[in-house]
């Protein structure tokens, strides 16, 4: 070691790396990730607030109907009146697409909560009961994946054309086995913990213990699941309707307004897909980003990882 090191006291020093601005979090930290996090929520919330009102008040601005018909305006392209174009058939482009928005995502919704509680319920059970109980259970949802998920929702949709019902029952029993895997999961691990015994042996029956105890422990992973499942739903509702197996044409949803403008592509009219598929994305996009915070803000295991 030179004398000059030990004269400055330098040789102790570590690298201070390169320089940042006072008041930037690195990108690894926890502060940068809790920032990247509020963020996330930040565009996600507020991006799905504006197109769930857009959805809510674009049609009804000024009594429009997204579904009258104008021969006089066929396939227009986007201009300040139609700021989406026309369709086929001179319907504006802009109010369906945003009605049907509104449409496909009260379906997702209704499905999203089906298959949660479905799923929920199965898991839990499966979780608490154990033993033979638990490995029959796991066989059903073993069965169930085993089947495609859109053909499965392709039967039951055709045995009761242009029901919402139908489509809302073909989704949601076809997307809650995931959500049954996460909440046993959760089960199984919350059934040795010192509350669970303390509760057993006060006398609590499983059904008590189960409703007062471990169904609350898990309503963030099935919350999370739920919100996870919508962006899923709504691009099954656009497939099947597509198809022309889900939501009837008069019904505006965002599979309908595809499943008419495919055609509609092919003679040059190309809008008629492209922004009803960017309300679908910008949807996806949205959901996503809400449940990546809920994510890291409700799971302890991974506040405990993004701590380190």
């Amino acid at each position: 070691m030179s004398d000059s090191a030990l004269l400055t006291g330098t040789h102790h020093r570590r690298d201070p790396g390169p320089w940042r601005p006072a008041g930037r979090p690195r990108s690894g930290s926890p502060r940068g990730r809790r920032t990247s996090g509020r963020a996330r929520l930040l565009a996600g919330a507020s991006g799905l607030l504006v197109l769930v009102l857009a959805a809510v008040l674009v049609p009804r601005l000024g009594g429009l109907d997204e579904g009258a018909v104008d021969y006089t305006a066929i396939r227009l392209p986007p201009s300040a009146a139609h700021p989406f174009g026309t369709d086929s058939v001179g319907r504006d482009v802009l109010l369906r697409s945003f009605a049907g928005l509104w449409v496909s995502l009260q379906v997702a919704a209704a499905c999203a909560v089906l298959s949660t509680v479905i799923g929920t319920l199965f898991g839990a059970l499966s979780g608490l009961l154990g033993g033979w109980y638990d490995r029959l259970l796991m066989r059903v949802v073993d069965a169930v994946n085993a089947v495609p998920h859109l053909l499965l929702g392709i039967v039951i949709v055709a045995l009761y054309r242009g029901s919402v019902l139908a489509v809302i029952a073909s989704i949601g029993l076809t997307h809650w086995t995931t959500v049954a895997r996460v909440v046993r999961a959760e089960i199984l691990s919350l059934r040795g913990r010192p509350f669970v015994d303390a509760a057993i042996s006060g006398g609590a029956s499983r059904m008590r213990v189960l409703r007062r105890h471990l169904l609350p422990a898990v309503v963030p992973q099935a919350v999370l699941s739920a919100v996870l499942i919508l962006p899923h739903a709504v691009w099954h509702e656009t497939a099947l309707s597509f198809l022309g197996l889900g939501l009837p044409p008069h019904l505006a949803s965002l599979g309908t307004i595809l499943g008419e403008g495919r055609q509609a592509v092919l003679l040059g009219s190309w809008w008629i897909v492209v922004f009803p598929s960017l309300l679908l994305a910008a949807t996806t996009l949205c959901v996503a980003g809400v449940a990546a915070w809920w994510r890291d803000r409700t799971l302890p295991r991974r506040r405990s990882e993004q701590a380190l």
